[in-house]
């Protein structure tokens, strides 16, 4: 019989394969109620995620925008001059993180506190600048750990679902026709060896 596994019509074979499905069936149970999960939290993030590249995109054309204005009040070389003096206003700290078995960094911003800057001809435009490029920059980590994140949960979710199908479609049934097969097998060599016991039983009376 075409899909049946190859193992002998024994009795030994078939308590072996009642047990086996009783622990891939409670495999499936569990891979099924994690598909369920890691489905609700693709939809999830995938919802903050597309807030948070909205966000993130409004904050870049904002920061743009100042930098225009304080690149036309202080002029390019000026503007250079401050840039190369600053000292890093950010501190980034990259942590693993864990959820359902999926692993993603979990991208941690501190702001510094900003220095003034000791230099002739500077102007209020250029505190501005500087506040809308770092919210910018928080909201872009935030959206690379929400994207690194989503995409990891998205494939888990896949390959969960490739394993529940798998189960379900192909190795479970292969084991319960398996199971059939050898339960009828057995009966008919019971049925075959009660008829030869009521042969002999009645050749011995005759």
């Amino acid at each position: 019989m075409k899909g049946l596994l190859k193992v002998p019509p024994t009795k030994s074979s078939l308590l072996a394969l009642k047990k086996q499905i009783v622990i891939l069936e409670e495999g499936y149970e569990l891979l099924e109620r994690k598909r369920e999960i890691l489905t609700r939290l693709v939809y999830e993030r995938l919802s903050f995620y597309r807030k948070l590249r909205k966000l993130a995109g409004e904050s870049l054309l904002e920061s743009y925008r100042w930098l225009g204005v304080t690149q036309m009040r202080m002029g390019s070389q000026k503007l250079r001059q401050v840039a190369l003096r600053l000292k890093p206003a950010l501190k980034v700290k990259i942590l693993p993180r864990s959820n359902m078995g999926v692993e993603y960094p979990s991208i941690q911003v501190k702001k510094q506190t900003m220095e003034p800057v000791g230099l002739l001809g500077s102007e209020g435009s250029l505190d501005e600048t500087r506040n809308h490029l770092l919210e910018s920059v928080t909201l872009f980590a935030q959206l690379g750990e929400a994207e690194i994140s989503l995409l990891r949960m998205l494939e888990e979710q896949r390959k969960t679902q490739k394993r529940v199908n798998a189960l379900k479609y192909n190795v479970i049934p292969r084991y319960r026709d398996t199971i059939r097969f050898i339960e009828a097998s057995l009966e008919e060599e019971e049925r075959n060896a009660l008829f030869q016991i009521k042969v002999l039983q009645n050749n011995t009376n005759t």
